[in-house]
Protein backbone atom coordinates (compact mmCIF):
# COMPACT_ATOMS: atom_id res chain seq x y z
CA UNK A 1 0.00 0.00 0.00
CA UNK A 2 2.82 2.21 0.67
CA UNK A 3 4.82 1.50 -2.41
CA UNK A 4 1.15 2.24 -4.36
CA UNK A 5 0.93 5.64 -2.17
CA UNK A 6 4.95 6.59 -3.38
CA UNK A 7 3.73 6.02 -6.87
CA UNK A 8 0.90 8.35 -6.82
CA UNK A 9 3.08 10.90 -5.22
CA UNK A 10 5.63 10.60 -8.30
CA UNK A 11 3.35 10.74 -10.88
CA UNK A 12 1.69 13.25 -9.39
CA UNK A 13 4.94 15.30 -8.99
CA UNK A 14 6.05 14.70 -12.38
CA UNK A 15 2.37 15.91 -14.04
CA UNK A 16 3.03 19.20 -11.93
CA UNK A 17 6.38 19.61 -12.91
CA UNK A 18 7.67 21.40 -16.10
CA UNK A 19 8.36 20.28 -19.53
CA UNK A 20 12.44 19.69 -20.38
CA UNK A 21 14.25 19.38 -23.01
CA UNK A 22 11.08 20.09 -25.36
CA UNK A 23 11.95 19.98 -29.03
CA UNK A 24 10.29 22.59 -31.37
CA UNK A 25 8.48 19.50 -33.74
CA UNK A 26 6.93 18.19 -30.14
CA UNK A 27 5.90 21.62 -29.01
CA UNK A 28 4.45 22.44 -32.72
CA UNK A 29 2.19 19.36 -31.81
CA UNK A 30 1.43 20.04 -28.87
CA UNK A 31 0.45 23.99 -29.93
CA UNK A 32 -2.25 22.56 -32.24
CA UNK A 33 -3.92 20.23 -29.33
CA UNK A 34 -3.50 22.86 -26.68
CA UNK A 35 -3.72 26.46 -27.20
CA UNK A 36 -6.09 28.32 -26.34
CA UNK A 37 -7.01 30.74 -29.13
CA UNK A 38 -6.99 27.93 -31.62
CA UNK A 39 -9.86 25.90 -29.50
CA UNK A 40 -11.52 29.10 -29.75
CA UNK A 41 -11.46 29.30 -32.97
CA UNK A 42 -12.51 25.49 -33.27
CA UNK A 43 -15.09 26.37 -31.65
CA UNK A 44 -16.08 29.24 -33.98
CA UNK A 45 -15.51 26.75 -36.71
CA UNK A 46 -18.00 23.79 -35.06
CA UNK A 47 -21.20 26.59 -34.78
CA UNK A 48 -20.46 27.57 -38.34
CA UNK A 49 -21.30 23.46 -39.32
CA UNK A 50 -24.30 23.26 -37.18
CA UNK A 51 -25.35 26.35 -39.42
CA UNK A 52 -25.07 24.21 -42.63
CA UNK A 53 -27.67 21.71 -40.77
CA UNK A 54 -29.85 24.85 -39.69
CA UNK A 55 -30.30 25.39 -43.61
CA UNK A 56 -30.65 22.15 -44.81
CA UNK A 57 -33.20 21.59 -42.31
CA UNK A 58 -35.66 24.25 -44.01
CA UNK A 59 -35.70 21.77 -46.71
CA UNK A 60 -37.61 18.86 -45.07
CA UNK A 61 -40.08 21.50 -43.73
CA UNK A 62 -41.36 21.80 -40.29
CA UNK A 63 -44.05 19.48 -37.63
CA UNK A 64 -45.92 21.61 -34.87
CA UNK A 65 -48.04 19.96 -32.48
CA UNK A 66 -50.06 22.62 -30.36
CA UNK A 67 -52.39 22.20 -27.66
CA UNK A 68 -55.14 25.23 -26.92
CA UNK A 69 -57.47 24.94 -23.78
CA UNK A 70 -60.26 27.57 -24.13
CA UNK A 71 -63.67 28.53 -22.18
CA UNK A 72 -66.25 31.10 -23.02
CA UNK A 73 -69.60 31.47 -22.94
CA UNK A 74 -69.80 33.81 -25.77
CA UNK A 75 -72.41 32.55 -28.07
CA UNK A 76 -70.46 32.73 -31.60
CA UNK A 77 -67.48 30.45 -29.77
CA UNK A 78 -69.64 28.16 -28.03
CA UNK A 79 -71.63 27.09 -31.18
CA UNK A 80 -67.84 27.18 -33.16
CA UNK A 81 -66.57 24.79 -30.30
CA UNK A 82 -69.44 22.79 -30.35
CA UNK A 83 -69.29 22.50 -34.15
CA UNK A 84 -65.54 21.80 -33.88
CA UNK A 85 -66.01 18.74 -31.50
CA UNK A 86 -68.83 17.28 -33.78
CA UNK A 87 -71.36 18.11 -30.85
CA UNK A 88 -73.60 20.35 -32.76
CA UNK A 89 -77.08 19.45 -32.83
CA UNK A 90 -80.52 20.95 -33.47
CA UNK A 91 -80.80 21.77 -30.20
CA UNK A 92 -78.63 24.03 -30.10
CA UNK A 93 -80.30 26.45 -32.21
CA UNK A 94 -83.47 26.86 -30.00
CA UNK A 95 -86.01 24.56 -31.63
CA UNK A 96 -87.18 23.48 -28.51
CA UNK A 97 -89.07 26.85 -28.67
CA UNK A 98 -89.89 26.83 -32.45
CA UNK A 99 -91.20 23.30 -33.19
CA UNK A 100 -93.59 23.55 -30.28
CA UNK A 101 -95.56 26.83 -32.13
CA UNK A 102 -95.17 25.65 -35.44
CA UNK A 103 -96.78 22.29 -34.35
CA UNK A 104 -99.97 24.11 -33.34
CA UNK A 105 -100.04 26.17 -36.16
CA UNK A 106 -99.63 23.68 -38.63
CA UNK A 107 -102.50 21.81 -36.81
CA UNK A 108 -105.00 25.05 -36.59
CA UNK A 109 -104.49 24.85 -40.93
CA UNK A 110 -105.82 21.13 -41.08
CA UNK A 111 -104.63 20.66 -44.16
CA UNK A 112 -106.34 23.55 -45.43
CA UNK A 113 -104.92 26.82 -47.14
CA UNK A 114 -103.84 29.34 -44.26
CA UNK A 115 -105.31 32.32 -43.88
CA UNK A 116 -103.67 35.81 -43.88
CA UNK A 117 -104.29 35.66 -40.10
CA UNK A 118 -102.48 32.45 -39.78
CA UNK A 119 -99.84 33.00 -42.31
CA UNK A 120 -98.94 36.29 -39.70
CA UNK A 121 -99.10 34.04 -36.70
CA UNK A 122 -96.88 31.45 -38.48
CA UNK A 123 -94.32 34.88 -39.10
CA UNK A 124 -94.60 35.86 -35.91
CA UNK A 125 -93.22 32.20 -34.95
CA UNK A 126 -89.86 33.36 -37.22
CA UNK A 127 -88.88 36.24 -34.88
CA UNK A 128 -88.25 34.05 -31.65
CA UNK A 129 -84.95 34.38 -30.19
CA UNK A 130 -83.53 30.99 -29.18
CA UNK A 131 -82.41 31.00 -26.02
CA UNK A 132 -80.24 27.77 -25.96
CA UNK A 133 -78.30 29.73 -29.32
CA UNK A 134 -78.47 33.29 -28.07
CA UNK A 135 -77.56 32.39 -24.35
CA UNK A 136 -75.40 29.19 -24.61
CA UNK A 137 -74.56 28.39 -21.25
CA UNK A 138 -70.22 28.71 -20.67
CA UNK A 139 -67.91 25.59 -22.25
CA UNK A 140 -64.80 24.21 -22.30
CA UNK A 141 -62.89 23.49 -25.33
CA UNK A 142 -59.65 21.55 -25.80
CA UNK A 143 -57.97 21.19 -29.62
CA UNK A 144 -55.03 19.31 -30.22
CA UNK A 145 -53.69 20.41 -34.02
CA UNK A 146 -50.05 18.77 -35.48
CA UNK A 147 -49.40 21.02 -38.68
CA UNK A 148 -46.62 20.03 -40.61
CA UNK A 149 -45.36 22.59 -43.56
CA UNK A 150 -43.24 21.99 -46.51
CA UNK A 151 -41.52 24.36 -48.99
CA UNK A 152 -42.23 22.96 -52.56
CA UNK A 153 -40.11 25.59 -54.58
CA UNK A 154 -38.07 28.76 -54.12
CA UNK A 155 -36.70 30.05 -56.38
CA UNK A 156 -33.01 28.33 -55.72
CA UNK A 157 -32.97 30.82 -52.35
CA UNK A 158 -32.63 27.40 -50.04
CA UNK A 159 -30.02 25.69 -52.40
CA UNK A 160 -27.94 29.39 -52.65
CA UNK A 161 -28.52 29.55 -48.59
CA UNK A 162 -26.95 26.23 -48.16
CA UNK A 163 -24.34 26.60 -50.34
CA UNK A 164 -23.69 30.08 -48.92
CA UNK A 165 -23.45 28.33 -45.02
CA UNK A 166 -20.87 25.32 -46.48
CA UNK A 167 -18.58 28.34 -47.70
CA UNK A 168 -18.87 30.08 -44.25
CA UNK A 169 -17.82 27.13 -42.73
CA UNK A 170 -14.88 26.96 -44.59
CA UNK A 171 -13.83 30.10 -44.25
CA UNK A 172 -13.93 29.78 -40.64
CA UNK A 173 -11.77 26.67 -40.91
CA UNK A 174 -9.14 29.03 -42.85
CA UNK A 175 -9.73 31.19 -40.16
CA UNK A 176 -8.63 28.50 -37.52
CA UNK A 177 -6.32 27.41 -40.18
CA UNK A 178 -4.89 31.22 -40.23
CA UNK A 179 -4.97 31.74 -36.34
CA UNK A 180 -3.03 28.28 -35.98
CA UNK A 181 -0.47 29.70 -38.56
CA UNK A 182 0.78 32.82 -36.63
CA UNK A 183 0.63 30.74 -33.30
CA UNK A 184 3.53 28.36 -34.76
CA UNK A 185 5.16 31.45 -36.15
CA UNK A 186 5.97 32.92 -32.74
CA UNK A 187 6.63 29.70 -31.61
CA UNK A 188 9.14 28.89 -33.43
CA UNK A 189 10.77 32.93 -33.59
CA UNK A 190 10.31 31.87 -29.54
CA UNK A 191 12.22 28.79 -29.84
CA UNK A 192 15.32 30.64 -32.23
CA UNK A 193 15.04 33.51 -29.80
CA UNK A 194 15.98 31.04 -27.37
CA UNK A 195 19.02 29.61 -29.39
CA UNK A 196 20.06 33.23 -30.11
CA UNK A 197 20.16 33.97 -26.38
CA UNK A 198 21.98 30.54 -25.47
CA UNK A 199 24.54 31.64 -27.73
CA UNK A 200 24.61 35.12 -26.89
CA UNK A 201 25.10 33.83 -23.45
CA UNK A 202 27.93 31.32 -24.15
CA UNK A 203 29.76 34.46 -25.80
CA UNK A 204 28.96 36.68 -22.55
CA UNK A 205 30.48 34.11 -20.30
CA UNK A 206 33.45 33.65 -22.40
CA UNK A 207 34.12 37.56 -22.02
CA UNK A 208 33.52 37.61 -18.45
CA UNK A 209 35.97 34.82 -18.22
CA UNK A 210 38.29 36.96 -19.99
CA UNK A 211 37.71 39.95 -18.12
CA UNK A 212 38.53 38.02 -14.98
CA UNK A 213 41.66 36.73 -16.67
CA UNK A 214 42.30 40.27 -17.22
CA UNK A 215 41.37 41.28 -13.49
CA UNK A 216 43.96 39.05 -11.90
CA UNK A 217 46.54 39.87 -14.47
CA UNK A 218 45.81 43.34 -12.95
CA UNK A 219 46.30 42.69 -10.10
CA UNK A 220 49.74 40.76 -10.30
CA UNK A 221 51.36 43.63 -12.50
CA UNK A 222 49.72 45.96 -9.42
CA UNK A 223 52.17 44.05 -7.49
CA UNK A 224 55.52 44.58 -9.63
CA UNK A 225 53.89 48.44 -10.12
CA UNK A 226 52.94 48.31 -13.93
CA UNK A 227 49.64 48.89 -13.00
CA UNK A 228 47.64 51.11 -11.41
CA UNK A 229 44.56 50.82 -8.83
CA UNK A 230 42.74 52.72 -11.37
CA UNK A 231 42.76 50.11 -13.85
CA UNK A 232 41.94 47.44 -11.12
CA UNK A 233 38.80 49.67 -10.75
CA UNK A 234 38.04 49.91 -14.48
CA UNK A 235 38.10 46.16 -15.23
CA UNK A 236 35.80 45.38 -12.12
CA UNK A 237 33.11 47.82 -13.38
CA UNK A 238 33.46 46.26 -17.14
CA UNK A 239 32.96 42.63 -15.35
CA UNK A 240 29.95 44.06 -13.38
CA UNK A 241 28.71 45.83 -16.69
CA UNK A 242 28.72 42.12 -18.33
CA UNK A 243 27.38 39.99 -15.23
CA UNK A 244 24.89 42.88 -15.52
CA UNK A 245 24.11 41.76 -19.56
CA UNK A 246 24.23 38.05 -18.49
CA UNK A 247 21.61 38.21 -15.59
CA UNK A 248 19.03 40.28 -18.60
CA UNK A 249 19.58 37.46 -20.98
CA UNK A 250 18.50 34.98 -18.89
CA UNK A 251 15.42 36.60 -17.62
CA UNK A 252 14.59 37.19 -21.41
CA UNK A 253 15.08 33.80 -21.69
CA UNK A 254 12.48 32.95 -19.02
CA UNK A 255 10.02 35.34 -20.44
CA UNK A 256 10.64 32.91 -23.61
CA UNK A 257 9.88 29.67 -21.19
CA UNK A 258 6.91 31.57 -20.16
CA UNK A 259 5.79 32.75 -23.62
CA UNK A 260 6.15 28.62 -24.59
CA UNK A 261 4.35 27.92 -21.70
CA UNK A 262 1.52 30.05 -22.67
CA UNK A 263 1.52 29.11 -26.50
CA UNK A 264 1.46 24.68 -25.48
CA UNK A 265 -0.67 25.90 -22.38
CA UNK A 266 1.70 23.40 -20.79
CA UNK A 267 4.58 24.56 -18.21
CA UNK A 268 7.49 24.24 -19.72
CA UNK A 269 11.42 24.01 -17.70
CA UNK A 270 13.80 23.83 -20.44
CA UNK A 271 13.87 23.50 -24.18
CA UNK A 272 15.87 21.75 -26.87
CA UNK A 273 17.10 24.73 -28.91
CA UNK A 274 17.26 24.05 -33.07
CA UNK A 275 20.77 24.26 -33.41
CA UNK A 276 20.51 26.07 -36.96
CA UNK A 277 19.50 28.80 -38.27
CA UNK A 278 15.49 28.30 -40.15
CA UNK A 279 15.32 27.46 -43.84
CA UNK A 280 14.52 30.27 -46.34
CA UNK A 281 11.74 28.78 -48.10
CA UNK A 282 11.13 28.28 -52.25
CA UNK A 283 8.76 31.18 -53.03
CA UNK A 284 6.99 31.69 -56.58
CA UNK A 285 4.13 33.29 -57.58
CA UNK A 286 2.05 29.91 -57.73
CA UNK A 287 3.39 28.41 -54.79
CA UNK A 288 2.04 31.99 -53.08
CA UNK A 289 -1.43 31.72 -54.86
CA UNK A 290 -1.70 27.91 -54.32
CA UNK A 291 -0.81 28.29 -50.33
CA UNK A 292 -1.83 31.81 -48.89
CA UNK A 293 -4.68 31.80 -46.65
CA UNK A 294 -5.28 35.12 -47.28
CA UNK A 295 -5.70 34.86 -50.99
CA UNK A 296 -7.82 31.47 -50.21
CA UNK A 297 -10.23 33.38 -47.73
CA UNK A 298 -10.61 35.88 -50.69
CA UNK A 299 -11.32 33.50 -53.30
CA UNK A 300 -13.60 31.89 -50.63
CA UNK A 301 -15.23 35.15 -49.96
CA UNK A 302 -15.79 35.86 -53.87
CA UNK A 303 -18.41 32.33 -54.50
CA UNK A 304 -20.21 33.73 -51.32
CA UNK A 305 -21.04 36.88 -53.42
CA UNK A 306 -21.54 34.84 -56.37
CA UNK A 307 -24.25 33.06 -54.23
CA UNK A 308 -25.18 36.28 -52.61
CA UNK A 309 -26.27 37.30 -56.54
CA UNK A 310 -28.23 33.74 -56.90
CA UNK A 311 -29.96 34.87 -53.23
CA UNK A 312 -31.33 38.03 -54.85
CA UNK A 313 -32.90 36.38 -57.93
CA UNK A 314 -34.66 33.72 -56.33
CA UNK A 315 -36.81 36.94 -55.34
CA UNK A 316 -38.02 37.10 -58.54
CA UNK A 317 -39.53 33.48 -59.01
CA UNK A 318 -42.60 32.20 -57.00
CA UNK A 319 -42.49 30.53 -53.66
CA UNK A 320 -44.66 27.29 -53.31
CA UNK A 321 -45.49 25.29 -49.96
CA UNK A 322 -47.21 22.49 -48.90
CA UNK A 323 -49.23 22.46 -45.64
CA UNK A 324 -51.31 19.50 -43.82
CA UNK A 325 -53.44 19.87 -40.67
CA UNK A 326 -54.32 17.01 -38.05
CA UNK A 327 -56.01 17.36 -34.99
CA UNK A 328 -58.95 16.87 -32.81
CA UNK A 329 -61.39 18.40 -30.50
CA UNK A 330 -63.21 18.23 -27.25
CA UNK A 331 -64.90 19.35 -24.02
CA UNK A 332 -63.15 16.97 -22.07
CA UNK A 333 -59.44 17.33 -21.23
CA UNK A 334 -58.81 13.42 -22.22
CA UNK A 335 -60.56 12.98 -25.33
CA UNK A 336 -62.05 9.45 -25.46
CA UNK A 337 -62.81 8.81 -29.19
CA UNK A 338 -60.86 10.25 -31.67
CA UNK A 339 -62.15 8.57 -34.70
CA UNK A 340 -65.52 10.64 -34.22
CA UNK A 341 -64.16 14.35 -33.14
CA UNK A 342 -60.56 14.26 -35.49
CA UNK A 343 -60.11 16.76 -38.49
CA UNK A 344 -57.90 17.45 -40.87
CA UNK A 345 -56.82 20.05 -44.09
CA UNK A 346 -54.72 19.89 -46.72
CA UNK A 347 -53.57 22.66 -48.59
CA UNK A 348 -50.91 24.19 -51.40
CA UNK A 349 -49.78 28.22 -51.51
CA UNK A 350 -48.02 29.73 -54.17
CA UNK A 351 -46.89 33.47 -53.48
CA UNK A 352 -45.65 35.58 -55.89
CA UNK A 353 -44.35 39.39 -54.97
CA UNK A 354 -44.90 40.97 -58.69
CA UNK A 355 -44.01 44.39 -57.62
CA UNK A 356 -42.19 46.20 -54.40
CA UNK A 357 -41.19 49.35 -55.96
CA UNK A 358 -37.74 48.10 -57.13
CA UNK A 359 -36.46 47.24 -54.11
CA UNK A 360 -35.37 43.60 -55.21
CA UNK A 361 -34.18 45.24 -58.44
CA UNK A 362 -31.57 47.40 -56.33
CA UNK A 363 -30.52 44.76 -53.74
CA UNK A 364 -29.80 42.21 -57.29
CA UNK A 365 -27.78 44.98 -58.93
CA UNK A 366 -25.91 45.77 -54.93
CA UNK A 367 -24.98 41.93 -54.95
CA UNK A 368 -23.80 42.24 -58.15
CA UNK A 369 -21.61 45.05 -57.17
CA UNK A 370 -20.69 43.44 -54.02
CA UNK A 371 -19.37 40.52 -56.10
CA UNK A 372 -17.27 42.61 -58.87
CA UNK A 373 -16.23 44.50 -55.32
CA UNK A 374 -14.61 41.34 -54.13
CA UNK A 375 -13.40 39.76 -57.59
CA UNK A 376 -10.93 43.22 -57.56
CA UNK A 377 -10.33 42.29 -53.66
CA UNK A 378 -8.99 38.72 -55.04
CA UNK A 379 -6.91 39.95 -57.26
CA UNK A 380 -5.65 42.66 -54.93
CA UNK A 381 -4.79 39.70 -52.63
CA UNK A 382 -2.34 37.95 -55.49
CA UNK A 383 -0.63 41.02 -56.22
CA UNK A 384 -0.18 41.93 -52.45
CA UNK A 385 1.04 38.44 -51.31
CA UNK A 386 3.56 38.30 -54.05
CA UNK A 387 4.70 41.58 -52.95
CA UNK A 388 5.29 40.86 -49.17
CA UNK A 389 6.60 37.44 -50.10
CA UNK A 390 9.04 39.78 -52.61
CA UNK A 391 10.13 42.26 -50.00
CA UNK A 392 10.37 39.28 -48.18
CA UNK A 393 12.59 37.94 -50.06
CA UNK A 394 14.80 40.82 -50.33
CA UNK A 395 14.93 42.12 -46.79
CA UNK A 396 16.07 38.37 -46.31
CA UNK A 397 19.08 38.73 -48.60
CA UNK A 398 20.38 41.73 -47.30
CA UNK A 399 19.86 40.67 -43.83
CA UNK A 400 22.33 37.72 -44.85
CA UNK A 401 24.91 39.66 -45.79
CA UNK A 402 24.63 41.81 -42.83
CA UNK A 403 25.22 38.81 -40.72
CA UNK A 404 28.00 37.99 -42.84
CA UNK A 405 29.44 41.55 -42.46
CA UNK A 406 28.84 41.58 -38.63
CA UNK A 407 30.36 38.08 -38.06
CA UNK A 408 33.72 39.40 -39.69
CA UNK A 409 33.93 42.34 -37.66
CA UNK A 410 32.91 40.32 -34.78
CA UNK A 411 35.58 38.18 -35.29
CA UNK A 412 37.96 40.61 -36.00
CA UNK A 413 37.09 42.63 -33.02
CA UNK A 414 36.97 39.48 -30.32
CA UNK A 415 41.24 38.86 -32.32
CA UNK A 416 41.96 42.42 -31.92
CA UNK A 417 41.12 42.64 -28.30
CA UNK A 418 43.33 39.17 -27.39
CA UNK A 419 45.98 41.59 -29.27
CA UNK A 420 45.64 44.46 -27.16
CA UNK A 421 45.43 42.15 -23.89
CA UNK A 422 49.39 41.19 -25.12
CA UNK A 423 50.33 44.66 -25.55
CA UNK A 424 48.95 45.89 -22.40
CA UNK A 425 51.05 42.84 -20.44
CA UNK A 426 54.30 44.53 -22.24
CA UNK A 427 53.13 48.19 -21.17
CA UNK A 428 52.42 48.80 -24.55
CA UNK A 429 48.99 50.13 -24.27
CA UNK A 430 46.79 51.41 -21.50
CA UNK A 431 44.03 49.53 -19.67
CA UNK A 432 41.44 51.94 -21.45
CA UNK A 433 43.04 51.21 -24.52
CA UNK A 434 42.41 47.67 -24.05
CA UNK A 435 38.83 48.15 -22.70
CA UNK A 436 37.63 50.40 -25.44
CA UNK A 437 38.72 46.98 -28.28
CA UNK A 438 36.60 44.86 -25.70
CA UNK A 439 33.70 47.40 -25.41
CA UNK A 440 33.80 46.96 -29.40
CA UNK A 441 33.69 43.08 -29.07
CA UNK A 442 30.94 43.17 -27.13
CA UNK A 443 29.16 45.92 -29.68
CA UNK A 444 29.87 43.60 -32.65
CA UNK A 445 27.91 41.01 -30.44
CA UNK A 446 24.59 42.40 -29.61
CA UNK A 447 24.95 44.00 -33.43
CA UNK A 448 25.30 40.57 -34.97
CA UNK A 449 22.61 39.01 -31.88
CA UNK A 450 19.73 41.73 -33.33
CA UNK A 451 21.09 40.91 -36.90
CA UNK A 452 20.72 37.02 -36.78
CA UNK A 453 17.31 37.68 -34.99
CA UNK A 454 15.64 39.83 -37.50
CA UNK A 455 16.82 37.66 -40.25
CA UNK A 456 15.28 34.73 -38.35
CA UNK A 457 12.07 36.80 -37.85
CA UNK A 458 11.67 37.82 -41.84
CA UNK A 459 12.51 33.74 -42.49
CA UNK A 460 9.61 32.59 -40.27
CA UNK A 461 7.50 35.51 -41.79
CA UNK A 462 7.97 34.11 -45.24
CA UNK A 463 7.62 30.56 -43.90
CA UNK A 464 4.07 32.39 -42.34
CA UNK A 465 2.83 33.56 -45.32
CA UNK A 466 2.69 30.65 -47.57
CA UNK A 467 1.34 28.18 -44.28
CA UNK A 468 4.73 26.34 -44.36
Amino acid sequence: MRFVYLLLIVATAQLSAGLKNLTLGRALNMLEQNNLEVKVSRYEETMKFYDIAAVKAKNYGTLDFSFTALRSNEAGNVFGFKMQSRDASFADFGFNQFLAPLGGAMMSANNQALTPQQLQGMNSILGIKPKDLNYPKARNHFVYKLRYKLPLYTGGMLTSYRKITEKMYNMSKLDTDKVLSLKKFQLKKTFYDVALVDNFIANLNRIERNIKKLERVVKEMQKEGYALETDYLEVDSRLAEVEAMVEEAKLNKKLAYQFISFLIDRDVSSIRAPKRAPKIPIVTKDIVDARSLDIAKAKLGLKVSKEAIAVERAKFKPQVGAFAEYGTASKDLVVHNIGEKDFYTVGLQAKWNLYNGGADKASLEKAKVRYLKTSTQVALAKKGMWLKASKLKAQIRSLSSRVRSFTKQYKFAKKLFFTYKEKYKEGLVSITDLLVKQSKEIEMLMKLQKIKNDKNAKVLELQNLINE
